[in-house]
Protein backbone atom coordinates (compact mmCIF):
# COMPACT_ATOMS: atom_id res chain seq x y z
CA UNK A 1 0.00 0.00 0.00
CA UNK A 2 1.39 3.40 -0.97
CA UNK A 3 1.66 6.38 1.36
CA UNK A 4 -1.75 7.88 1.94
CA UNK A 5 -3.65 10.28 4.19
CA UNK A 6 -3.15 8.24 7.38
CA UNK A 7 0.31 6.88 6.70
CA UNK A 8 2.09 5.88 9.91
CA UNK A 9 -1.01 6.09 12.09
CA UNK A 10 -2.77 3.41 14.11
CA UNK A 11 -6.56 3.11 14.08
CA UNK A 12 -9.01 1.16 16.20
CA UNK A 13 -12.23 0.29 14.39
CA UNK A 14 -14.85 -1.36 16.59
CA UNK A 15 -17.40 -3.70 15.05
CA UNK A 16 -15.01 -4.21 12.12
CA UNK A 17 -15.92 -7.81 11.34
CA UNK A 18 -18.46 -6.88 8.68
CA UNK A 19 -20.65 -4.22 7.13
CA UNK A 20 -19.70 -0.58 7.54
CA UNK A 21 -17.07 -1.37 10.17
CA UNK A 22 -15.22 -3.74 7.85
CA UNK A 23 -15.27 -1.22 5.02
CA UNK A 24 -13.92 1.50 7.30
CA UNK A 25 -11.15 -0.83 8.53
CA UNK A 26 -10.21 -1.69 4.93
CA UNK A 27 -10.23 1.98 3.92
CA UNK A 28 -8.15 2.96 6.95
CA UNK A 29 -5.56 0.36 6.00
CA UNK A 30 -5.61 1.54 2.39
CA UNK A 31 -4.98 5.08 3.65
CA UNK A 32 -1.80 3.86 5.36
CA UNK A 33 -3.02 3.18 8.90
CA UNK A 34 -2.28 0.03 10.86
CA UNK A 35 -5.60 -1.26 12.14
CA UNK A 36 -6.93 -2.89 15.28
CA UNK A 37 -9.92 -4.90 14.09
CA UNK A 38 -12.22 -5.07 17.11
CA UNK A 39 -15.14 -7.46 16.77
CA UNK A 40 -16.70 -10.11 18.97
CA UNK A 41 -18.45 -11.73 16.03
CA UNK A 42 -22.05 -11.53 17.22
CA UNK A 43 -25.19 -11.24 15.13
CA UNK A 44 -26.96 -7.94 14.52
CA UNK A 45 -29.04 -8.62 17.65
CA UNK A 46 -25.92 -9.22 19.73
CA UNK A 47 -26.18 -13.00 20.06
CA UNK A 48 -23.56 -15.64 19.31
CA UNK A 49 -19.88 -14.91 19.02
CA UNK A 50 -17.10 -15.85 16.61
CA UNK A 51 -13.68 -14.53 15.61
CA UNK A 52 -14.17 -15.52 11.97
CA UNK A 53 -15.66 -12.19 10.75
CA UNK A 54 -12.65 -10.31 12.13
CA UNK A 55 -10.31 -12.90 10.62
CA UNK A 56 -11.85 -12.29 7.20
CA UNK A 57 -11.38 -8.53 7.57
CA UNK A 58 -7.75 -9.04 8.59
CA UNK A 59 -7.16 -11.37 5.65
CA UNK A 60 -8.45 -8.74 3.23
CA UNK A 61 -6.17 -6.10 4.75
CA UNK A 62 -3.13 -8.38 4.63
CA UNK A 63 -3.85 -9.36 1.03
CA UNK A 64 -3.75 -5.67 0.11
CA UNK A 65 -0.40 -5.22 1.85
CA UNK A 66 -1.64 -3.63 5.06
CA UNK A 67 -1.10 -4.39 8.73
CA UNK A 68 -3.83 -5.39 11.16
CA UNK A 69 -4.40 -7.20 14.43
CA UNK A 70 -7.60 -8.72 15.77
CA UNK A 71 -9.08 -7.85 19.15
CA UNK A 72 -12.20 -9.62 20.45
CA UNK A 73 -12.84 -7.64 23.66
CA UNK A 74 -16.30 -6.18 24.17
CA UNK A 75 -16.74 -2.41 24.02
CA UNK A 76 -19.58 -2.58 26.54
CA UNK A 77 -17.46 -2.98 29.68
CA UNK A 78 -14.93 -0.56 31.16
CA UNK A 79 -12.11 -3.09 31.62
CA UNK A 80 -12.53 -4.87 28.29
CA UNK A 81 -12.73 -1.53 26.43
CA UNK A 82 -9.39 -0.58 27.97
CA UNK A 83 -7.93 -3.83 26.67
CA UNK A 84 -8.83 -2.73 23.13
CA UNK A 85 -6.62 0.34 23.57
CA UNK A 86 -3.95 -1.80 25.24
CA UNK A 87 -3.99 -4.05 22.17
CA UNK A 88 -3.13 -1.10 19.92
CA UNK A 89 -0.32 0.02 22.21
CA UNK A 90 1.08 -3.48 22.76
CA UNK A 91 0.98 -4.38 19.06
CA UNK A 92 1.85 -1.13 17.31
CA UNK A 93 3.18 1.10 20.10
CA UNK A 94 0.81 3.97 19.40
CA UNK A 95 -2.80 4.99 18.82
CA UNK A 96 -4.03 7.90 16.69
CA UNK A 97 -7.60 7.12 15.57
CA UNK A 98 -10.67 5.59 17.18
CA UNK A 99 -13.76 4.74 15.14
CA UNK A 100 -16.69 3.81 17.41
CA UNK A 101 -18.77 1.68 15.07
CA UNK A 102 -19.78 -1.39 17.11
CA UNK A 103 -23.51 -1.79 17.53
CA UNK A 104 -26.48 -4.13 17.83
CA UNK A 105 -30.21 -3.77 17.16
CA UNK A 106 -33.12 -4.82 19.36
CA UNK A 107 -35.99 -3.15 17.51
CA UNK A 108 -39.24 -3.30 19.52
CA UNK A 109 -42.19 -0.92 19.70
CA UNK A 110 -41.75 1.25 22.79
CA UNK A 111 -44.60 -0.08 24.93
CA UNK A 112 -43.32 -3.64 24.44
CA UNK A 113 -39.60 -2.94 24.94
CA UNK A 114 -38.04 -4.88 27.81
CA UNK A 115 -35.36 -3.64 30.18
CA UNK A 116 -32.92 -6.08 28.56
CA UNK A 117 -33.76 -4.74 25.09
CA UNK A 118 -33.01 -1.23 26.34
CA UNK A 119 -29.89 -1.95 28.36
CA UNK A 120 -28.19 -4.20 25.81
CA UNK A 121 -28.39 -1.55 23.08
CA UNK A 122 -27.36 1.30 25.38
CA UNK A 123 -24.43 -0.78 26.66
CA UNK A 124 -22.95 -1.43 23.23
CA UNK A 125 -23.67 1.87 21.46
CA UNK A 126 -23.52 4.59 24.09
CA UNK A 127 -21.55 3.03 26.94
CA UNK A 128 -19.24 1.35 24.45
CA UNK A 129 -18.50 4.62 22.69
CA UNK A 130 -17.73 6.24 26.03
CA UNK A 131 -15.60 3.39 27.39
CA UNK A 132 -13.40 3.07 24.30
CA UNK A 133 -13.10 6.84 23.88
CA UNK A 134 -12.30 7.34 27.55
CA UNK A 135 -9.56 4.70 27.41
CA UNK A 136 -8.06 6.26 24.28
CA UNK A 137 -8.35 9.79 25.67
CA UNK A 138 -5.51 9.19 28.12
CA UNK A 139 -3.16 8.32 25.27
CA UNK A 140 -4.41 11.15 23.05
CA UNK A 141 -3.96 13.71 25.84
CA UNK A 142 -0.41 12.55 26.53
CA UNK A 143 0.63 12.79 22.89
CA UNK A 144 -1.37 15.99 22.21
CA UNK A 145 -3.17 14.55 19.18
CA UNK A 146 -5.89 12.12 18.16
CA UNK A 147 -9.15 11.76 16.27
CA UNK A 148 -12.46 10.18 17.22
CA UNK A 149 -15.10 9.21 14.64
CA UNK A 150 -18.41 8.04 16.11
CA UNK A 151 -21.31 6.42 14.28
CA UNK A 152 -24.65 8.05 15.00
CA UNK A 153 -27.90 7.54 13.05
CA UNK A 154 -30.76 9.52 11.59
CA UNK A 155 -32.94 7.33 13.82
CA UNK A 156 -31.56 9.40 16.68
CA UNK A 157 -31.12 12.70 14.84
CA UNK A 158 -34.61 12.61 13.34
CA UNK A 159 -36.53 9.58 14.64
CA UNK A 160 -37.88 6.20 13.63
CA UNK A 161 -40.46 3.62 14.68
CA UNK A 162 -39.60 0.85 17.12
CA UNK A 163 -36.12 2.09 17.99
CA UNK A 164 -36.36 3.95 21.30
CA UNK A 165 -33.23 2.17 22.59
CA UNK A 166 -31.19 2.64 19.42
CA UNK A 167 -32.39 6.22 18.82
CA UNK A 168 -31.63 7.31 22.38
CA UNK A 169 -28.16 5.76 22.24
CA UNK A 170 -27.36 7.30 18.86
CA UNK A 171 -28.46 10.79 19.87
CA UNK A 172 -26.53 10.36 23.10
CA UNK A 173 -23.43 9.64 21.03
CA UNK A 174 -23.81 13.04 19.36
CA UNK A 175 -23.76 14.75 22.77
CA UNK A 176 -20.82 12.59 23.83
CA UNK A 177 -18.89 13.54 20.70
CA UNK A 178 -19.58 17.25 21.23
CA UNK A 179 -18.44 16.99 24.84
CA UNK A 180 -15.22 15.25 23.81
CA UNK A 181 -14.63 17.94 21.19
CA UNK A 182 -15.09 20.70 23.76
CA UNK A 183 -13.06 19.06 26.53
CA UNK A 184 -10.15 17.86 24.39
CA UNK A 185 -9.67 20.55 21.75
CA UNK A 186 -6.87 22.02 23.90
CA UNK A 187 -4.96 18.77 23.31
CA UNK A 188 -5.47 18.87 19.53
CA UNK A 189 -7.97 16.02 19.78
CA UNK A 190 -10.99 16.09 17.48
CA UNK A 191 -14.33 14.29 17.67
CA UNK A 192 -16.97 14.06 14.93
CA UNK A 193 -20.00 11.93 14.05
CA UNK A 194 -21.20 10.17 10.92
CA UNK A 195 -24.78 9.03 10.33
CA UNK A 196 -24.28 6.30 7.72
CA UNK A 197 -26.80 5.01 5.22
CA UNK A 198 -26.47 1.46 3.90
CA UNK A 199 -28.79 -0.95 2.14
CA UNK A 200 -28.17 -3.88 4.47
CA UNK A 201 -30.59 -2.86 7.22
CA UNK A 202 -33.45 -2.08 4.85
CA UNK A 203 -33.62 -5.27 2.82
CA UNK A 204 -36.61 -6.71 4.65
CA UNK A 205 -38.79 -3.61 4.55
CA UNK A 206 -38.67 -2.37 0.94
CA UNK A 207 -41.06 -4.10 -1.49
CA UNK A 208 -39.78 -4.97 -4.97
CA UNK A 209 -42.83 -6.24 -6.82
CA UNK A 210 -43.75 -3.62 -9.42
CA UNK A 211 -41.27 -2.32 -12.03
CA UNK A 212 -41.19 1.03 -10.22
CA UNK A 213 -40.46 -0.64 -6.89
CA UNK A 214 -37.74 -2.79 -8.43
CA UNK A 215 -36.10 0.31 -9.92
CA UNK A 216 -36.17 2.03 -6.53
CA UNK A 217 -34.67 -1.01 -4.80
CA UNK A 218 -31.88 -1.05 -7.38
CA UNK A 219 -31.08 2.56 -6.48
CA UNK A 220 -31.18 1.80 -2.74
CA UNK A 221 -28.92 -1.20 -3.21
CA UNK A 222 -26.22 1.17 -4.45
CA UNK A 223 -25.94 2.49 -0.88
CA UNK A 224 -23.36 -0.16 -0.07
CA UNK A 225 -21.42 -0.03 3.22
CA UNK A 226 -18.16 1.14 1.61
CA UNK A 227 -19.79 4.44 0.58
CA UNK A 228 -19.43 5.54 4.23
CA UNK A 229 -15.72 4.76 4.57
CA UNK A 230 -14.11 7.73 2.74
CA UNK A 231 -15.58 10.28 5.15
CA UNK A 232 -14.34 8.28 8.16
CA UNK A 233 -10.85 8.16 6.65
CA UNK A 234 -10.91 11.89 5.95
CA UNK A 235 -12.15 12.83 9.43
CA UNK A 236 -9.32 10.80 10.94
CA UNK A 237 -6.54 12.43 8.91
CA UNK A 238 -4.57 15.64 9.42
CA UNK A 239 -6.33 17.34 6.51
CA UNK A 240 -9.43 17.49 8.76
CA UNK A 241 -7.59 19.26 11.59
CA UNK A 242 -10.13 22.12 11.56
CA UNK A 243 -13.19 19.84 11.58
CA UNK A 244 -14.37 19.27 15.13
CA UNK A 245 -17.68 18.68 16.90
CA UNK A 246 -19.62 18.21 13.65
CA UNK A 247 -22.29 15.72 12.56
CA UNK A 248 -22.31 14.42 9.00
CA UNK A 249 -24.41 11.93 7.04
CA UNK A 250 -23.47 9.85 4.01
CA UNK A 251 -26.08 8.61 1.56
CA UNK A 252 -24.60 6.94 -1.52
CA UNK A 253 -22.92 9.89 -3.34
CA UNK A 254 -24.44 12.54 -1.06
CA UNK A 255 -22.64 14.14 1.89
CA UNK A 256 -24.70 16.05 4.46
CA UNK A 257 -23.75 18.39 7.27
CA UNK A 258 -26.48 17.86 9.86
CA UNK A 259 -27.88 20.61 12.07
CA UNK A 260 -27.47 20.68 15.83
CA UNK A 261 -30.04 21.96 18.32
CA UNK A 262 -30.35 25.73 18.41
CA UNK A 263 -33.22 28.04 19.52
CA UNK A 264 -35.93 28.26 16.86
CA UNK A 265 -38.19 30.98 18.22
CA UNK A 266 -38.80 32.82 21.49
CA UNK A 267 -41.61 34.63 23.19
CA UNK A 268 -41.43 36.77 26.33
CA UNK A 269 -43.83 38.12 28.87
CA UNK A 270 -43.73 41.40 30.79
CA UNK A 271 -44.61 39.45 33.92
CA UNK A 272 -43.85 35.89 35.01
CA UNK A 273 -45.51 33.23 32.91
CA UNK A 274 -48.44 31.32 34.34
CA UNK A 275 -49.88 28.09 32.96
CA UNK A 276 -52.85 30.11 31.69
CA UNK A 277 -50.80 32.80 29.90
CA UNK A 278 -48.62 30.07 28.39
CA UNK A 279 -51.80 28.44 27.05
CA UNK A 280 -53.28 31.73 25.84
CA UNK A 281 -50.24 33.52 24.42
CA UNK A 282 -47.00 31.60 24.79
CA UNK A 283 -47.76 28.34 23.06
CA UNK A 284 -49.79 29.86 20.18
CA UNK A 285 -46.80 32.10 19.42
CA UNK A 286 -44.40 29.16 19.39
CA UNK A 287 -46.58 26.53 17.74
CA UNK A 288 -45.90 27.73 14.21
CA UNK A 289 -42.31 26.58 14.66
CA UNK A 290 -43.06 23.17 16.17
CA UNK A 291 -41.09 20.26 14.76
CA UNK A 292 -43.28 17.62 13.18
CA UNK A 293 -43.24 13.93 14.06
CA UNK A 294 -41.22 13.01 10.99
CA UNK A 295 -39.19 9.82 10.72
CA UNK A 296 -35.88 9.53 8.96
CA UNK A 297 -37.51 8.15 5.75
CA UNK A 298 -39.92 11.11 5.73
CA UNK A 299 -37.05 13.62 5.77
CA UNK A 300 -34.82 11.70 3.35
CA UNK A 301 -37.76 11.12 1.03
CA UNK A 302 -35.90 11.18 -2.30
CA UNK A 303 -34.00 8.29 -3.80
CA UNK A 304 -30.27 8.30 -3.10
CA UNK A 305 -28.16 10.12 -5.65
Amino acid sequence: MSAQMNEGKVAIVTGAGGGIGREIALAMAKSGARVVINDIGVSLSGTGGSASPAEETRSLILQAGGEAVINTDSVSQWDSARRIVDCAMDTFGQLDIVVNNAGILRDVIFHKMSAEDWLSVIDVHLNGSFFVSRAAAERFRAQQSGAFVHMTSTSGLIGNFGQANYSAAKLGIVALSKSIALDMQRYNVRSNCIAPFAWSRMTDSIPAETPEQKLRVEKLQRMTPEKNAPLAVYLACDAAREVNGQVFAVRNHELFLMSQARPLRSVHSEHSWTPQTIAERGMPALSGSFMDLARSPDVFCWDPI
